[in-house]
């Protein structure tokens, strides 16, 4: 049996997931998990570091200190599932989003957490940078996802998306064999805005539940400013970031309307979530949105999606087969494999790239 392991940290910052899986056909069999949490300082000094307020040497320091913690996470899943490392193959490392600007006249998305120090600490191969070819090759370099969302969760007969739900929300349309071509593309906001907004107002990183958003209302002039932002309806492929959907551009709507109280804002946000991704579902019939990432432990955002996907019926990827906040490190395992079989991990109709590539700069063990 050939085990791989995926590492990912997405743009919540919240800490890293690692999952060691193998891979038999379209099925997944995970073998251990385990999360680390960023410590509250590191977690801050990333956050400053994305919003451009770090200097090279704060640079250097955190992609050294990620990558630390990136080899304990994976050790200690290595560890915890009983496997001899002998028996795994690669680990695929997302690495920690500092910056993605995918337009421009110089595009380039960065991550840090350095992968050399993964193979170091653990002693096997290590795959990092998997945007960086996709984005040579004229790509956004992102969402990259589905591709794995196209080998393991395409059905024969029925017409499914597949929803992330992390900061930034991305769909991947995968319509039934035959009747049609899978597409991709990130929608804007999922847990970003509201993440924000909380720890702005009340000091916690994350509205938990969604309770807070339930005790305001919805502002339906806000909500209108919002939704005119530009980028909703941009065509793909397209991808964003928090460089865009963050607290300052939650700020520039809100003061256009002023006097309103923190949670109806709150709630507003958790609106503009939920109808920036209804809005953007492909026009043809989608049976099924299977949802995974963070924002799935959110009940309200989900009753919110429930209503605005209607009358698509708004389910889990557990019915698939995979726990929802496994999806992301598991396709990063898989996405280590490809490089690894020197095969590509791009859909270039997703991403905008001129074809196929090997994604990745691989670390030997």
């Amino acid at each position: 049996m050939e085990a791989w392991l995926g590492l990912m940290s997405g743009t919540s910052m919240d800490g890293i997931d690692a999952v060691l899986v193998s891979f038999r056909d379209r099925a997944v069999q995970i073998h251990a998990t385990h999360c680390i949490s960023y410590p509250d300082e590191l977690r801050q000094r990333l956050i400053h570091a994305s919003q451009n307020q770090a200097s090279p040497d704060e640079i250097g320091e955190l992609d050294t200190l990620t990558g630390q913690l990136f080899g304990q996470a994976a050790a200690k899943a290595i560890s915890d599932s009983g496997l001899a490392p002998g028996g795994i193959r690669a680990i695929g490392s997302h690495g920690q989003t500092i910056r993605h600007q995918p337009s421009g006249s110089a595009p380039f998305s960065f991550q840090i957490g350095n992968p050399a120090i993964i193979a170091e600490v653990t002693g096997i191969t290590t795959v990092g940078d998997f945007r960086s070819r996709d984005m040579a090759a004229g790509g956004q370099g992102a969402p990259l996802v589905p591709a794995f969302h196209k080998a393991f969760f395409g059905s024969e007969s029925e017409n499914r998306c597949i929803l992330n739900l992390g900061g930034i929300a991305n769909i991947t349309w995968l319509p039934a064999r035959g009747k049609g071509v899978v597409n991709g593309f990130d929608t804007g906001p999922a847990n970003a805005l509201m993440d924000a907004w909380c720890q702005d107002q009340t000091g916690r990183p994350y509205d938990a539940d969604g309770h807070w958003a339930v005790e305001g209302n919805v502002d339906q002039s806000l909500l209108d400013d919002m939704l005119s932002d530009a980028y909703f309806k941009r065509t793909p492929p397209k991808s964003t970031g928090k460089e865009k959907f963050n607290l300052g551009w939650v700020k520039t709507m809100i003061a256009r309307h002023p006097d309103l109280k923190p949670e109806d804002i709150q709630r507003t946000l958790l609106e503009l979530t939920a109808l920036t991704i209804a809005d953007q579902m492909p026009d043809t019939g989608v049976d099924t949105v299977y949802a995974c990432g963070g924002g799935t432990r959110n009940p309200e955002l989900m009753r919110a999606l429930t209503e605005a996907l209607a009358p698509a019926r708004l389910a889990v990827t557990s019915e698939l087969g995979l726990d929802p906040q496994w999806v992301e490190p598991v396709a990063f395992a898989w996405l280590a494999k490809q490089a690894v079989e020197r095969n590509p991990g791009n859909l270039p109709e997703v991403t905008g790239a001129n074809g196929p590539r090997v994604l990745g700069a691989i670390y030997p063990a």
